[in-house]
């Protein structure tokens, strides 16, 4: 369940953008009680020139298509099972961005910021920075914007090809909407050392739209390395990969019998939470129907999902889920 008030607009220049997030919906984590209601976007945005603007504040760090697409401008009920791992989530800091050799076959985006680490709404523990970068190059010489389902149908292949990374050192070796965290198996943030995990994460981006279809996957990498202990020890390096593939069509456009506002879709996603351990892959397989009244603007969702949970030294766990959500924006 998500309640959200978003407001954003410019002062003076038309190029002084604003954007403000407040999250609504009752919560409870590590830096709040439950009924706090959350800041979780700020941000002042200079966009004077397209091929160099700054960003500063506290936002959705433009690290993976899949986060990155706002809630309301998703294709499933919620993201996948490799969201949780490999996201870096909102983070306070700056960044530089930009769009270059518009049109042409070099069609193109970049970002590359410096940033706390420490997740939203929490100061830095340490002199450790997050450092990012994202290039990704729309190879078709059209741009595509940060939303899945191609409900603005396409007339012209539109795609992507994007990779990123970044670095960073401290406590958290996890990152959501309520700030950091920390994985299975590791020290919680609350009671880590100050800069005792070295985190590093890289991703590859694939993203296509056409006349009603849609394509979207990447591919994880993150390794974490544990300060406390000894170079070769059991744990001191952990490697992570992870993956999903997801694919979208409204069958109007194949069988015009079929109601134009419906879209069928199906994903698939795989999680390996340690390389050097085997059989502990954890896997999803979901099918979705939309029905949009309104775009995303206003839609209903209808997801199921197969999940399996692979265990080192005993019988694999399974888990059917079924979800239902009405999604709208105003």
């Amino acid at each position: 369940r998500r309640v959200r008030m978003k407001i954003g607009g410019h002062g003076y220049q038309p190029w002084i953008k604003y954007y403000f997030e407040l999250d609504l919906q009752p919560t409870s984590n590590s830096g709040g009680s439950p009924g706090d209601t959350r800041l979780i976007d700020w941000r002042i945005m200079l966009e004077r020139f397209k091929f160099l603007s700054l960003q500063v504040g506290q936002w959705k760090i433009d690290y993976n298509r899949e986060r990155r697409d706002s809630s309301g401008a998703q294709q499933f009920v919620e993201r996948s099972i490799v969201n949780n791992v490999f996201t870096i989530d909102r983070q306070v800091g700056a960044m530089l961005y930009g769009h270059v050799a518009a049109g042409t076959p070099f069609d193109s985006r970049y970002y590359a910021g410096v940033f706390t680490g420490s997740g939203r709404g929490e100061a830095n523990d340490d002199d450790h920075m997050m450092y990012f970068g994202r290039y990704q190059w729309n190879f078709l010489g059209r741009d595509l914007k940060w939303s899945q389902s191609d409900v603005e149908y396409h007339e012209q292949p539109t795609g992507s090809l994007a990779f990123a990374a970044y670095t960073t050192i401290g406590k958290c070796t996890r990152w959501s909407s309520s700030g950091c965290g920390s994985l299975a198996g590791f020290t919680s943030d609350s009671a880590a050392a100050d800069g005792q995990y070295k985190v590093e994460g890289m991703v590859e981006e694939f993203a296509f739209k056409w006349r009603g279809l849609s394509l979207q996957h990447e591919y994880h990498w993150k390794q974490i390395k544990d300060s406390t202990l000894a170079e070769g020890a059991p744990g001191q390096k952990t490697n992570m990969m992870g993956s999903y593939s997801q694919i979208g069509y409204f069958p109007h456009y194949l069988i015009p019998a079929v109601p134009k506002p419906l879209e069928v879709a199906f994903r698939y996603a795989f999680v390996d939470p340690n390389v050097s351990t085997r059989n502990d892959r954890r896997q999803e397989y979901t099918t979705a129907i939309n029905w949009f009244f309104a775009g995303h603007q206003n839609k209903l969702t209808l997801d199921g999902s197969w999940l399996t949970l692979a265990q080192p030294a005993g019988q694999n766990q399974h888990e059917q889920r079924v979800r239902l959500q009405w999604d709208v924006s105003f």
